[in-house]
């Protein structure tokens, strides 16, 4: 959503199809559903013609973060927000590509203060609707079962706690 609301041309990449309608729905033009593509990077390499400038993965596996800069062109940008522990002790990070390729590499935990008055800014003028993505509420004492389904669940949008229920 923020990419499409600051112009980008938006391709979304996921293994859900529910999270893949909400991306059309808040501005990706392209998606690759990951859970039926040969081959997710490639998939994206031909939808941007030759590769993406910038890729975010937001969900931190060996597998997403792999693709995710395999499918950028020569001096892209990655953003890893977050990174799950490996199972081998390694880094999913294709380093011989980032090398030949000149890419650029951001580890993040998230968005930086300095950036939230712009962002808001956009909310305030309703080119970013972070109220639409919310797409279940659950009370105080149903969140550890929400938060232990993160793991397995196939879903979309975003899932708030609602302390006061």
């Amino acid at each position: 959503m923020i990419a499409a609301a600051s112009g980008a041309r938006v391709v979304a990449v996921d293994v859900s199809g529910a999270a893949l309608d909400l991306a059309r729905r808040f501005g990706a033009v392209e998606c690759v559903d990951a859970a039926r593509a040969e081959d997710t990077a490639a998939a994206v390499r031909d939808l941007t013609g030759g590769g993406a400038h910038l890729s975010l993965d937001a969900l931190g596996s060996d597998a997403t973060c792999a693709a995710s800069v395999a499918g950028l062109r020569r001096r892209g940008r990655h953003v890893q927000v977050g990174l799950l522990p490996s199972p081998t002790g390694t880094t999913p990070v294709p380093m011989a590509r980032a090398i030949a390729l000149e890419l650029e590499i951001l580890g993040s935990h998230g968005m930086a203060a300095h950036t939230y008055p712009p962002m808001l800014d956009l909310v305030r003028t309703g080119a970013l609707r972070p109220d639409l993505l919310v797409t279940s509420a659950v009370p105080l004492a149903q969140a550890p079962a929400a938060l232990a389904a993160m793991d397995t669940a196939r879903g979309a949008g975003v899932t708030v706690v609602e302390p006061w229920r």
